[in-house]
């Protein structure tokens, strides 16, 4: 009997042990004070930022923005009493990358949350994986509309693609007066396909006449083509959403082609000035974008901000003075799952993520409210760019 025992015993021990074998998926952390448990000694929150590559300048901004915050909080004494440990990563732009860089953060570091992505493909990678894990998640700068219908634990600190192609369709009618548009976009990314698709779906119903939609190539350094099809049409205004990089190049070409339509960018047109030589600053006159803070008419708070950055990054960051939208987003959105995990009282993810769903948070980009939801309900800046500055334009809703 001893030995039928011992042989039993055996067997259920080698079924356990094969129960939780590689195959099978790790568990999320678990978060004892969701149970009733102490807190932690300390409140880890994740990080994922591309800090190299082609977009490194994005996650620099929005990583240091969220380690800025991090120093504020735990210098007035953290959350719950706690201080936080904020652990991040590089992700280089890549999903691939991220997706490992995730599983470091949740399997090695035990976080709680995770702030990022920032990119609009790495976030919604990373994004399905955080589902699985129940992990609540704010991406302070991804814009895909498809990122936060991954989940119900899934949310942002920025507005939507779909609400900047509509709401820059309404301004071009509205501000600009244009009865006609074109749009010219990256058809490998779908951001700026997002922000596009968005634009000329708006266009059509306002009916404004719409003379060309152009694509190009991810990586495309030549747009003569695409230009001069645009320039047959002699739109009132041209949509070209997507980043600063893209967008210096396409407006420098459009004006030697003699283009004199206005031009249109989304928040990543946010650094493209400082990609254009101040000899060529004029090429960039007549064009404008949307982007989420008031940083060329800051109130007090966010002037606050700004020189907090500056000089906590004064001996490690020649671009300090520069504090662009993504640094502040990265900011707040640290801020905002800050004050989430407070108001939940706790790390037990359920309880965060109620907590965000009816977060209403008053920040230095304006107020943030969720209503229930995942994406804020928010104000959009507007910025023309005139002979090298970028004047705001003002607050913009439709």
């Amino acid at each position: 009997m001893k030995k039928l025992m011992s042989l039993l015993l055996v067997a259920v021990m080698l079924f356990a042990v094969a129960a939780c074998g590689p195959t099978d998926k790790p568990s999320a952390p678990s978060t004892p004070s969701g149970n009733g448990g102490e807190l932690p000694d300390e409140i880890i929150i994740g990080g994922l930022a591309p800090l190299t590559g082609d977009v490194s300048q994005y996650g620099i901004a929005s990583n240091n923005g969220s380690k800025l915050a991090v120093e504020e909080i735990n210098k007035a004494g953290g959350i719950l009493g706690k201080k936080i440990k904020y652990i991040a990563y590089d992700e280089q732009g890549d999903a691939t990358a991220a997706t490992i860089a995730y599983d470091r953060l949740v399997n090695e570091d035990n976080i709680v949350a995770l702030i990022g992505d920032i990119t609009t493909v790495p976030t919604i990678a990373v994004a399905q994986k955080a589902v699985e894990d129940g992990i609540p998640m704010i991406t302070p700068t991804g814009t895909g509309a498809a990122i936060t219908q991954a989940g119900k634990n899934i949310f942002r600190a920025c507005f939507t693609d779909p609400y900047q192609g509509v709401l820059m369709a309404n301004y071009a009618k509205e501000k600009l007066g244009a009865s006609s548009v074109a749009v010219l976009y990256d058809t490998g990314d779908d951001y700026s396909k997002g922000v596009a698709d968005a634009f000329w779906d708006a266009a059509s119903e306002l009916g404004l006449t719409q003379t060309d939609k152009e694509g190009y190539q991810p990586g495309s350094t030549d747009f003569n083509a695409q230009l001069t099809k645009i320039k047959a049409g002699n739109p009132d205004v041209v949509m070209v959403p997507g980043y600063y990089g893209d967008g210096a190049m396409i407006l420098t070409q459009a004006r030697e082609l003699g283009i004199t339509a206005k031009f249109l960018g989304s928040d990543g047109w946010d650094g493209l000035l400082k990609q254009v030589d101040e000899s060529n600053y004029s090429a960039l006159n007549g064009a404008f974008y949307c982007t989420q803070y008031s940083l060329r008419e800051p109130g007090a708070e966010l002037q606050r901000v700004m020189d907090a950055y500056a000089e906590f990054y004064a001996d490690s960051d020649p671009e300090a003075e520069y504090l662009n939208m993504f640094a502040i987003l990265g900011y707040e959105a640290m801020h905002i799952m800050a004050a989430a995990i407070e108001s939940a009282g706790s790390v037990d993810s359920d309880k965060i993520v109620e907590a965000l769903s009816n977060l209403e948070y008053n920040g230095v980009s304006g107020s943030i409210a969720y209503q229930g939801g995942q994406d804020p309900a928010r104000e959009a800046y507007i910025v023309e760019f005139v002979d090298g500055v970028e004047v705001m334009r003002g607050v913009y809703s439709f």
